[in-house]
């Protein structure tokens, strides 16, 4: 069965969703729900993306975002990867969280996305599931009609309140908003299950199907392969990031300063190059394989608490890509 098209231009809005497999919970407390937002947190950091507003249900997300740099593909990767990671540790399980791929409306700018905020953030009143959306502690909602909410940094609202047209009284307008029915248009194509990739005018769509690209999971494994930087070509992109020489990298000496270039191309040749553990040995002179996934774990950690190394690694990443 073939998948959806994948549509990715600088600056593109998307409504994104997902559901947990066999409609199992994917948050189970306030615990597992902070952890998403935060790992948005994260994505916002890392890739650029521009969260508009979300919803997050027992089951399922809705996400509306904006995406700076034509990246939704590796910011769903990360979002989704990530969580599945933190729900299983939490739970204490193994195993895909997700039912599978995201599911990604490419949206016209300057459309839909007053209308959409509506309908994400109306999405547990739907349900049934409160009575009030005062009572919804899970969305974006309160940051859009609490003057004394705090909105998180990665909460992009401009968009939203600028198609409201309100300069003043801006919450008071958008909670008035959200209490109207919803548009009749919306609940129609979202009425229809199995949506089309695109939400706006006939002329809108014809040109985002121009910006079509290849779905990574048609691509067979061997043809990935083929594109994907060998280790020497990793070596030397990531030397000239941190401005030390290919053999300082290569080197195995012991003692001194912590090698972090050389933890770089380790994790790099991993998750870029896709080279195996063995492989990795052999071309940065290990003998041995087993210190390098607490290599890389360690530089992971580092990454965390270091957003300049971090952001440093991304963009060699994305040289690399």
């Amino acid at each position: 069965m073939p998948r959806p098209l994948r549509i990715e231009y600088e600056n593109a809005y998307y409504h994104v969703m997902n559901r947990g497999r066999a409609r199992q919970k994917l948050f189970h407390g306030p615990a597992y729900y902070e952890a998403f937002l935060e790992i948005l947190d994260q994505a916002h950091q890392r890739f650029g993306v521009e969260v508009l507003c979300y919803c997050l249900m027992d089951n399922h997300y809705h996400l509306l975002v904006k995406t700076p740099e034509a990246n939704l593909g590796r910011i769903m990767r990360h979002i989704n990867g990530v969580y599945t990671q933190r729900y299983n540790r939490m739970k204490k399980v193994d195993g895909a969280l997700f039912r599978g791929r995201y599911k990604a409306i490419c949206v016209e700018e300057d459309s839909y996305q007053l209308e959409l905020s509506r309908y994400i953030h109306r999405n547990p009143l739907e349900a049934k599931k409160i009575n009030s959306l005062d009572d919804f502690a899970w969305s974006s909602y309160a940051c859009y009609v609490d003057k004394n909410q705090r909105p998180p940094k990665w909460l992009y609202q401009g968009d939203i309140y600028a198609q409201l047209g309100a300069r003043t009284k801006k919450w008071e307008k958008y909670r008035a908003f959200v209490n109207k029915n919803e548009d009749d248009e919306l609940s129609q194509y979202y009425g229809k299950g199995n949506v089309t990739p695109y939400l706006g005018s006939d002329e809108f769509r014809a040109w985002a199907y121009s910006q079509r690209v290849t779905d990574d999971d048609s691509v067979s494994l061997a043809a990935s392969t083929a594109f994907r930087p060998n280790a020497i070509e990793i070596v030397e992109q990531v030397a000239t990031a941190f401005r030390v020489s290919s053999e300082s990298i290569l080197s195995t000496t012991r003692g001194g300063n912590n090698n972090v270039p050389r933890w770089v191309a380790m994790h790099l040749c991993q998750e870029v190059g896709g080279l195996r553990l063995k492989s990795i040995a052999e071309n940065l002179g290990l003998k041995r394989t087993g210190s390098i996934p607490t290599t890389i774990k360690k530089l992971k950690e580092l990454m965390k608490n270091d957003k300049a190394l971090d952001r440093k690694v991304e963009r060699i990443s994305r040289r690399l890509g």
